[in-house]
């Protein structure tokens, strides 16, 4: 089936709009680098930070910090994820859990995630486990938060046929609540990746200095190389949006269904 012009037309405006103000960045950085507008070592232009980056790729294994950003990402978002979903679904079932655990999670949800980490490297050390820990946790609090709403909020309806069926607590689940909750399941599966890949940069900065993107971060500052902070910045950015924009993809098609439904 063919594209029509006029999506094509208008995708191309969203292109051009979003891709304005990275473009207006970066040439005023380039203009304040060369012109002397600001100091050179603490915002290297633009080629500095290829040749930086170019540098790290060939001669420090680039790729292999990043692999291991995102190993952990992946790692402590699936655990964090899974355990936030079965959490949030212990709560919706159960008054009794909702009663006496919600409180409780609401409060400490308030917590600064930062905050964790002094007890987080008490408790599980400074290396990886730790780090994994700290980022399972980022990507736990969302799940659970929107899980919840989703399964509180199940059409009563549909709940009452599922008594009047007979319906096992297993069934309720699979054939009612889950489904019912699938879009905010969905919005928070994507919050919590966001999240997790702030939380992994966080944790490789804040924790102990090992390998990684954060890692890099924390070198340049250690020898003020400006253009190698840079690089790591951009990473970080570019890494983030695709995967803000790979989370959207996968939610869109997951909850594809609605717009035949609508």
């Amino acid at each position: 089936m063919s594209v029509p012009a006029s999506f094509r037309t208008r995708r191309l405006v969203r292109i051009r709009r979003g891709l304005t103000l990275p473009v207006v960045l970066l040439v005023l950085w380039e203009v304040s680098s060369r012109g002397g507008l600001v100091d050179a070592r603490f915002l290297p232009s633009l080629e500095e930070v290829y040749f930086t980056a170019k540098r790290e790729l060939i001669d420090n294994n680039l790729i292999g910090e990043l692999g291991f950003s995102l190993f952990r990402n992946v790692v402590g978002f699936f655990i964090g994820s899974g355990l936030g979903i079965l959490f949030a679904t212990l709560l919706a079932l159960s008054r009794t859990a909702d009663a006496l655990i919600t409180p409780t999670f609401n409060g400490l949800k308030q917590i600064s995630l930062l905050a964790w980490i002094p007890l987080i490297s008490i408790w599980f050390g400074f290396g990886e486990q730790a780090k994994i820990v700290f980022v399972a946790i980022a990507a736990f609090i969302p799940v659970v938060l929107n899980t919840y709403e989703g399964m509180r909020n199940a059409p009563r309806d549909l709940i009452e046929v599922g008594h009047a069926l007979q319906f096992t607590r297993v069934q309720r689940i699979a054939r009612i609540l889950v489904p019912s909750a699938l879009p905010s399941i969905a919005t928070g599966v994507h919050l919590g990746l966001i999240y997790s890949w702030l939380a992994t940069v966080g944790a490789e900065y804040f924790l102990a200095v090992g390998p990684g993107v954060g890692g890099l971060i924390i070198a340049g500052r250690e020898r003020f190389d400006m253009a190698l902070v840079m690089v790591g910045v951009l990473i970080l950015g570019v890494v983030g949006f695709i995967l803000n924009r790979l989370a959207a993809t996968v939610e869109s098609y997951l909850l594809r269904w609605r717009a035949t439904t609508h």
